[in-house]
């Protein structure tokens, strides 16, 4: 009995039964690609996710009209709310007393800016936001100045711009004190935010942030828009006295029953960790599940593959019988050989997986992640496979009669 022959036996396997064995190799590649991919794509967005929530500081909380995460058919219940308007939110901002840093804010993509003769492409993300925001998101202006109060408060046509808009329209020049417009109406560029690169694919730097007076007033209508709310407590220690106190000023505001539920959504980090862990969750099962059915399927096939072997190599099979071959070495070989069939469709499907991650972590401009788990229970997973399908293989080989066996042509 040799591991090592058992082993080569397999590549020989491969070699005789090429397209059978390469179709059956594919759909166990496919299997544990599935697992490895939705293992590796959780455990990178988690990072990213986690990176992002780091970043906007543990002591923050966002009041919104609806979830930032919605799964499922949990939209039914947010549909009817109504927004919350900028008049409720700067009323908010004004009562709450646990914190003063509050900023309100809104968002709009497909925007065009231009400066002279050069513009982007439709794709900038306009922002309304105040004073406080950059603090409380820990955006940092490298170059300039941030809105002042009554620069919002007047609703002037100031501009805090990303780095990728400087790249593009002045490539190289100063941009502090330079004009740029936006749908016809002219902005002063006041700051200059420090690059922050990308999230989910999305460039963090293709961005432009006017007073949210201004962005109120132009570039939405008030009464028909639902702004966010950001804030954060001056410690870990009185957050929670500044969450109770901000969901019973806006419950107050909103006009909320006692015995109703909230009519927004007040967010932590933890909050948008636990929504996006759901989301991930239902991923991992997917993979998971799609894995198995694949492997399921590669196993017929791996059995397949083997009672061919034995049946090829019944002759060799009575020869080695005859001379003394226990049982049991036999029974051991074609098992050997099986689970070698699947460790090597397992690490081509790794290798598969391996390159995706690395993928997703590229487009998302996020640090990659493979888990080890998800690769030891690849590796036990083929490892299993062919102990399950190469059994009865291997036993109905160890079985022969080495008289019937020699007999065989």
């Amino acid at each position: 009995m040799n591991i090592l022959e058992s082993i080569l036996q397999a590549f020989e396997s491969v070699r005789s039964n090429t397209l059978r064995t390469i179709l059956t190799l594919l759909s166990i590649s496919i299997g544990i690609f599935s697992i490895i991919g939705a293992g590796s794509a959780v455990a990178t967005l988690d990072s990213a996710v986690n990176t992002q929530l780091v970043a906007m500081g543990e002591n923050s909380f966002m009041i919104r009209r609806t979830p930032t995460i919605n799964i499922g058919n949990s939209w039914r219940k947010y549909r009817n709310r109504k927004d919350i308007t900028y008049a409720q939110a700067k009323e908010f901002k004004n009562n709450i007393e646990s914190t003063d840093l509050i900023s309100i804010s809104d968002e709009t993509d497909g925007y065009t800016a231009k400066v002279g003769n050069l513009s982007t492409d439709p794709d900038i993300s306009l922002i309304g936001c105040d004073e406080n925001f950059f603090t409380i998101k820990n955006m940092q202006i490298i170059e300039g100045r941030s809105f002042s109060a009554q620069e919002v408060l007047s609703a002037t046509s100031t501009a805090i711009i990303g780095n990728d808009i400087v790249l593009k329209l002045f490539n190289g020049r100063k941009a502090i004190g330079e004009y740029l417009t936006l749908k016809n109406q002219q902005f002063l560029i006041v700051g200059i935010l420090k690059s922050q690169g990308s999230m989910f694919g999305k460039s963090l730097d293709n961005q432009i942030m006017i007073p949210i007076s201004t962005f109120m007033r132009y570039h939405t209508d008030e009464w028909g828009s639902s702004v966010d709310i950001t804030g954060q407590a001056y410690s870990k220690q009185s957050f929670l006295q500044t969450v109770d106190e901000s969901i019973g000023t806006m419950r107050s505001l909103r006009n909320v029953k006692p015995w109703e539920d909230n009519s927004f959504e007040i967010e932590t980090n933890e909050t948008i960790s636990n929504q996006f862990a759901s989301f991930t969750g239902y991923l991992s099962m997917f993979g998971i599940a799609s894995g198995i059915i694949s492997l399921l399927a590669a196993g017929v096939g791996i059995m397949n593959i083997m009672l061919v072997s034995v049946k090829e190599r019944t002759r060799e099979i009575g020869i080695r019988k005859a001379i003394g071959a226990k049982k049991n070495w036999i029974l051991f070989q074609f098992i050997i050989e099986a689970i070698t069939l699947c460790q090597l469709g397992g690490i081509i499907g790794i290798a598969f997986g391996v390159i995706a991650a690395n993928g997703l972590s590229t487009l998302i401009n996020a640090e990659t992640q493979i888990p080890l788990f998800w690769v030891l229970f690849s590796v036990g997973t083929c490892t299993l496979m062919g102990l399950i399908f190469g059994s009865y293989p291997a036993w109905k080989a160890a079985c022969l009669d080495p008289i019937e066996a020699l007999r065989y042509e």
